[in-house]
């Protein structure tokens, strides 16, 4: 056993990621290693771009492994906990999380496609960024302005990238989390946060809050074990380091509290 912060081993994963993803910025320009489907995610956001879409990055080429992107300005990364902390920055990443599902919608994937995750049916299925947590927004004075890091692109039923983002966003974790890591200034009502979010989507199928974010967590361990078993980093050192089981907990709070959190 040991002593130390519950957030310790989140500060070695981010530190895992920065060492195997490592990327610059000069000129105005994004630099960072290519991933199996950089290509399929390239071709994806030059559709978003061509529906007038300003709020994805602009992707300039692959080259010898390394993938460079349209530097975009603004906040991301551990700046976005504080810039949704407000109503206006809730509804803001979710109506923009909406707007890049609805424009992605007539893409016709290339026929040797490369998903950041597996690609999973039901209805109104869309084209998920899998990751719409806090840090991958831009933001601008409480107002998310872009999506960026599209790396676990996949197609998905709308809702599991609504779901991912009600996780964090909410958050649908402990009151220790929403203090120390989303940095609340006191314990928010998640209930009305779920519910801010969701309408702010608006118009998506009743659903129950606590089932999807449940179903979504295990779909990111899935994922997260099976890059891991592929020696794939930095989910490998991830995985070492004790994520599953976080995520396990994770699991644990939404059951043991869904019923403050409703349906939507």
């Amino acid at each position: 056993m040991t002593d130390e912060s519950p957030f310790a081993a989140v500060d070695r994963a981010a530190e895992a990621n920065e060492l195997h993803r490592p990327v610059s910025f000069d000129a105005g320009v994004v630099t960072r290693p290519a991933g199996p489907g950089s290509a399929t995610v390239h071709a994806y956001l030059h559709h978003l771009r061509a529906q007038g879409l300003d709020c994805v990055p602009e992707p300039l080429g692959i080259d010898g492994g390394v993938e460079t992107l349209r530097f975009i300005e603004g906040e991301d990364g551990g700046q976005g906990w504080y810039h949704q902390h407000t109503d206006q920055g809730l509804a803001s990443a979710a109506r923009l999380l909406r707007r890049v599902h609805d424009a992605g919608a007539g893409w016709t994937p290339p026929a040797d496609a490369v998903w950041g995750a597996p690609a999973t049916t039901g209805g109104d299925t869309v084209f998920c960024h899998g990751d719409p947590g806090p840090w991958n927004f831009i933001w601008h004075d409480n107002e998310a302005v872009a999506l960026i890091d599209w790396d676990f692109l996949h197609p998905a039923p709308r809702v599991d990238d609504v779901a991912y983002a009600l996780h964090w966003f909410a958050p649908l974790r402990s009151d220790l989390h929403a203090l120390e890591w989303h940095h609340f200034p006191e314990v928010p009502d998640r209930g009305a946060r779920v519910r801010t979010f969701v309408e702010a989507y608006g118009d998506l199928p009743p659903f129950d809050v606590a089932d999807a974010v449940i179903e979504r967590i295990r779909a990111v361990i899935r994922l997260q074990q099976d890059l891991a078993a592929r020696g794939v980093e930095p989910q490998a050192t991830w995985v070492a380091d004790g994520s599953i089981e976080r995520d396990l907990e994770e699991i644990a709070w939404v059951e043991a509290h869904r019923s403050g959190l409703g349906g939507a």
